[in-house]
This record gives C-alpha cells, structure tokens and sequence, in this order.
C-alpha cells in the first residue's frame, strides 16, 4: 500500500498535519493584526465632557452646562429635540415660560431624561434652559444665586 504514495503526497499529508497541531495548540495564522483591528474597529465612540476648568459645580453657566450635557441632542436634533435656534420649533415650548420649561427638565420630557442626563443642579439647569431658550427667540433672564 505505501509504495504507491509519491512525494507530492507525502508532502502535503506533512503541511497538512502541521497545519492542524498549530490550530489545535492555540496559535493562528500570521497575518496583519493592525489591519484586522482596523477593519472591526467600532464606528463611533461617545465622550462627555468633564466640566470647564474652573467652574466648580454649582457655579457653571448655562453654555458650559448645554456644551456639556445638551449638545449632543439639541445640535443635531436627535430623538426629535428641538434644536438650538430653531425658533419655530421652540415657540412652543418658549410659551412655557422657564418655570414650565425647567419642570419639564427636571424631570425629562419624552426622549430626554432627567435633567439631560447632566449633574446639574437646579440653577445650572435654568441657566441652561436660559441660554438655549434665549438663542432660540426669548429673552429670560437668567437666575442668580446657586
């Protein structure tokens, strides 16, 4: 039986037997891993911004607080947040006056969760609805104090 086996045979039951105890023991073959990484790299990546240097909590302006918790939504419009300027689609809202619209905050409305999913206090949140609302037709005035 065996002399009709050539060396073409035999060679290839040799790569072949190789191939399989190198599986079988764990390795891989070589390849390029930076470019397998680059091709299951995921699309997108989410960061939220820590607070503006200097500004301890309690003490942040309506802009760093919208920069930092509300951009992300009311820029883009996304989940049907009326976005920043957008006076057609705040009118509405803006007839709420800041009490209704920071009610509506605190406790979040449709898509948006509570207080934006921010760690805002109170003030720091009419003080974001302020500067929203004021770049989208009002004219609140913002809140003092903490």
């Amino acid at each position: 039986m065996f002399h009709h086996l050539n060396i073409r045979t035999l060679a290839a039951a040799a790569v072949l037997a190789a191939s399989v105890s190198a599986f079988a023991m764990g390795t891989r073959p070589k390849g390029d891993d930076e470019s397998a990484n680059s091709r299951i790299a995921p699309v997108a990546r989410v960061e939220l911004a820590a607070p503006a240097a200097g500004a301890a909590a309690g003490n942040r302006s309506g802009e760093q607080i919208y920069k930092a918790a509300c951009t992300a939504c009311h820029d883009a419009g996304v989940a049907g947040a009326p976005k920043l300027g957008d006076k057609a689609a705040w009118a509405p809202r803006l007839a709420l006056g800041l009490d209704g619209l920071l009610k509506s905050a605190i406790a979040g409305k449709n898509a948006m969760p509570p207080k934006g999913a921010s760690d805002a206090n109170d003030t720091e949140l009419a003080r974001a609805i302020v500067y929203i609302a004021n770049k989208s037709g009002a004219s609140f005035k913002e809140p003092a104090g903490k």
